[in-house]
Formats: C-alpha cells, sequence, structure tokens
C-alpha cells in the first residue's frame, strides 16, 4: 500500500511539472505575438543584473534568489518602458527545524523618466506601512481623508510627495486602488502583487503612462 502511495505521489509530481511547462511555454508564446504588436522586445530568460539594477527599489529588495524575466523593452508612447515577471525567495522554519523555501512572483511595468527624484512609494496600507514604520517613516497624511485611509505615502521630502499627489493623482488612484507606485532617481514603477495575464499588460501599460502625464512638469524643470 505505501509504494503505491509514492507512486502516486510521484505520478502527480511529474504530472504538475509538465503542466508548469506547458503552462509556463503558452505564456511566454502570448507575450512574444504580444510584444511583436506593441513593437517591444521580449527576452523569455531570467536577468539578475536587472534585479540588481533596481534593486533601490522596494519590492525589488526583498527576499533572495532574485531575478526577472519575461522581459518586455522598447519604446512605448514615446516612453522608454521595462515590463517583467518577478521571483523571488523567503524561507521559513517549523517547531522541528525544517525549511521551507516560499515562491513569490510578481509584474513590475518600469518607466525611464528624463531627471532624478528622491524615493517616494505610494501604495496600499499594508506592505509600504510596515517599511515605514521599520525605518522611521511617517505616513504623510492629505487634504483627502480618503486617500489618506487608502493608500501609504511616505518621502523624506514631504513636498516633493504632495506634489506627486496632486489633486488629479489622489483622484486617478483613488479609481485604480490597486496600483502600487514607486519613483526614486530616475524610474517610475508600478507593480502588483501577483503575476499579469498577457492580457493585462496592454492595459496596464496605458495605466502607467497615465500615472507619469499626471506628473507636473514643473518637477522636470526644476530637477
Amino acid at each position: 500500500m505505501q509504494v503505491v502511495v509514492i507512486i502516486g505521489v510521484i505520478a502527480l509530481i511529474i504530472v504538475g511539472a509538465i503542466m508548469g511547462h506547458a503552462a509556463a511555454k503558452k505564456r511566454r508564446e502570448q507575450m512574444l505575438a504580444m510584444a511583436a504588436r506593441l513593437g517591444l522586445h521580449l527576452d523569455p530568460g531570467k536577468d539578475r543584473d536587472l534585479a540588481r539594477r533596481f534593486e533601490f527599489l522596494d519590492k525589488l529588495r526583498q527576499g533572495s534568489n532574485r531575478y526577472a524575466f519575461n522581459i518586455l523593452t522598447g519604446r512605448y508612447q514615446d516612453h522608454d518602458v521595462t515590463v517583467f515577471d518577478y521571483h523571488y525567495e523567503t524561507h521559513s522554519s517549523d517547531s522541528k527545524g525544517h525549511t521551507e523555501t516560499h515562491h513569490h512572483y510578481f509584474s513590475v511595468f518600469l518607466l525611464r523618466l528624463p531627471a532624478s527624484f528622491p524615493e517616494l512609494t505610494i501604495g496600499p496600507e499594508g506592505f509600504f506601512s510596515k517599511i515605514a514604520q521599520a525605518i522611521g517613516y511617517d505616513d504623510i497624511d492629505f487634504e483627502s481623508h480618503e486617500f489618506s485611509r487608502t493608500f501609504c505615502v511616505r518621502s523624506k521630502d514631504k513636498k516633493f510627495a504632495y506634489d506627486v499627489c496632486n489633486a488629479k493623482m489622489i483622484e486617478y488612484l483613488l479609481a485604480h486602488r490597486d496600483l502600487t507606485i514607486e519613483m526614486e532617481r530616475d524610474a517610475l514603477a508600478v507593480s502588483f502583487s501577483h503575476r499579469l495575464k498577457p492580457e493585462q499588460i496592454e492595459p496596464n501599460l496605458q495605466r502607467l503612462i497615465q500615472v507619469r502625464s499626471l506628473l507636473p512638469e514643473y518637477l522636470f524643470a526644476r530637477s
């Protein structure tokens, strides 16, 4: 009986691996077709250098074994953009000392800015608020109580935060509450808590461009 169970478990593992490989292949094929339609380049391989180059972004600094893959790059609506799937690992131990590895995946949309800026994060209460408390940052409050309740905004430069979170930006973010935004140096990034489906990439590229359009132009004039 025990042998049958072991064989069954092995069979399930093999079937799972085959299905996972097929799903990954289908995703790459869908993204390749989308890249061709949008005029972008797709690199499906693992890229650890990209993770290192942008590790100043909080979302890309978590865990270990960090790498980007399924990377889309190019010009989109006159902006240099990079879109990619992202992986990192965390580990936990049980009372018996057994260590378990947890794999985390999510999608990132990144736009290169023509100027350099201080760090600013805008995200749902939770992830960024915990980071802010850990390093002594206060959550910046705004006149819109709904916005302050919904989002955690942090930056050493409060004036910059107020400039970015202007009335139009606040209105837009309250209508798109799933967005997590980071700005630092010449990077504007929008990220999610999971991997998006290929058909969700173009609409979210458009949302990234919309966020960029709501940044006041005087910020670039003074930088």
